[in-house]
């Protein structure tokens, strides 16, 4: 892989990666805005924050007992197809919420149960989605697509949170159906794409090719290092589930200030994204992984600690830029080291890290919030990354002393 192919955005020059990046951009938009809304709305019937813990809960429930099933479907069927279908639950997923609020339901139970459909579609969606960005590139430009992928996802974090924000200020209604309408959008752009996928694998899905993925992330300490960091480190530090709280309790802003609240850590990430795609990586990946997941930590601690909203700003915008540091060394170790034939699966193994992460982490923010209260929580979770940030560099020694990626040259 040569530095040249990583630089710029050359990789939106292939027509089928061009339309898939289109389709997750608005496709992510439309999580952004409905997860605003989700939490606001949850929020303001109940007060409670362990509430806004269990939204995360009723995602990750289904996603971590169906990811490697997706990952083995991903390895047998059709990548295209799949995604299509994941994106037309998620519009079902954002129909269903309309029809919750323009019912005017005084229970949850209805909400919990969209986000648990939600949830199973994204199981299947995200291992698949990660392992069909090799067959739209070719390999020089697969750094680079990743890196366009990243800050194409970022920009919807961004305009996501901002605009469901906005939209809010006329009701949730408005939100889930302008959510519903980007699906159908995503749906179509989706059903646009050809993709070079190899031929599908005919064997007898079973036990052995189930655990194929974990197998291979085992056996491979740096990939295993990388992942474990990932999950730990976010795990401890999900103070973006907490938001609605901070927003409305700590800051006193409302809607729309949640809406920016969101926004920063995107907004950080996809300014980190467009200079690793100018300016990728190429030597002492190792460090400047723990370094990035270290400041996430120390700037998920100021964020705790802050009350002023432009200092909350501030830091959820370098929480995001560290963060997608980690996020793009590793998905370009896991799919360099992946063959194809088992991407699915080894995707699937990479998916329940980061569904762990991210939603098992919201529950674990808002029990401890529901405990201890909302700043002790939050500083207590990046004091535990930090530690986290510790044990591994002890522990993968192979991973902090990486100075290249594999193929690199």
């Amino acid at each position: 892989m040569t530095s040249s192919a990583l630089n710029g955005f050359g990789a939106l020059r292939h027509r089928n990666f061009a339309f898939y990046l289109s389709a997750r951009l608005l496709g992510t938009i439309a999580v952004q805005m409905q997860n605003v809304a989700v939490g606001w709305q949850v929020y303001a019937m109940t007060g409670n924050a362990l509430d806004l813990g269990l939204i995360g809960l009723a995602q990750f429930a289904p996603f971590v007992v169906l990811v490697l099933v997706a990952g083995q479907a991903a390895d047998h069927f059709n990548r295209r197809a799949i995604i299509i279908v994941c994106h037309g639950v998620e519009l079902l997923c954002a129909l269903i919420l309309l029809l919750f609020t323009l019912g005017g339901f005084q229970v949850l139970w209805p909400v919990f149960a969209a986000l648990a459909l939600f949830g199973a579609a994204r199981a299947f969606r995200m291992p698949t989605s990660q392992a069909i960005l090799m067959n739209l590139v070719p390999l020089e430009s697969f750094g680079n697509a990743v890196a366009i992928s990243s800050s194409g996802f970022h920009v919807a974090v961004i305009v996501g949170p901002t605009v469901g924000g906005l939209l809010y200020l006329f009701g949730p209604a408005v939100v889930y159906g302008t959510a519903a309408t980007l699906f159908l959008l995503a749906m179509l752009l989706m059903s646009s794409t050809r993709v070079e996928q190899p031929a599908i694998h005919k064997e007898t899905p079973n036990w052995n090719t189930l655990l194929e993925g974990l197998r291979f992330v085992w056996l491979r300490p740096i990939v295993l290092g990388a992942i474990s960091l990932d999950l730990f480190a976010v795990l401890f530090g999900g103070a973006t589930a907490l938001l609605p709280a901070y927003a409305s309790d700590v800051l006193q802003v409302g809607p729309h200030g949640l809406g920016l609240l969101r926004t920063a850590p995107g907004a950080g990430a996809a300014l980190m994204s467009i200079l690793l795609a100018f300016k990728p990586m190429s030597r002492r990946v190792g460090y400047w992984m723990f370094g990035g997941v270290a400041l996430f930590g120390l700037t998920t601690i100021v964020f705790g600690l802050s009350q002023s909203f432009w200092l909350s700003l501030f830091a959820l915008f370098v929480l995001g830029a560290s963060d997608m540091i980690s996020v793009y060394i590793r998905h370009l170790l896991v799919q360099m080291e992946t063959p194809d034939a088992i991407r699915g699966r080894v995707s699937a193994v990479n998916a329940v890290f980061i569904g762990a992460s991210n939603e098992l982490g919201e529950f674990e923010s808002g029990l401890t919030a529901a405990w201890f209260g909302l700043v002790p929580a939050v500083v207590a979770g990046g004091v535990a990354t930090l530690a986290v940030t510790a044990v591994w560099m002890w522990r993968f020694p192979v991973l902090r002393r990486m100075d290249r990626f594999p193929g690199s040259v």
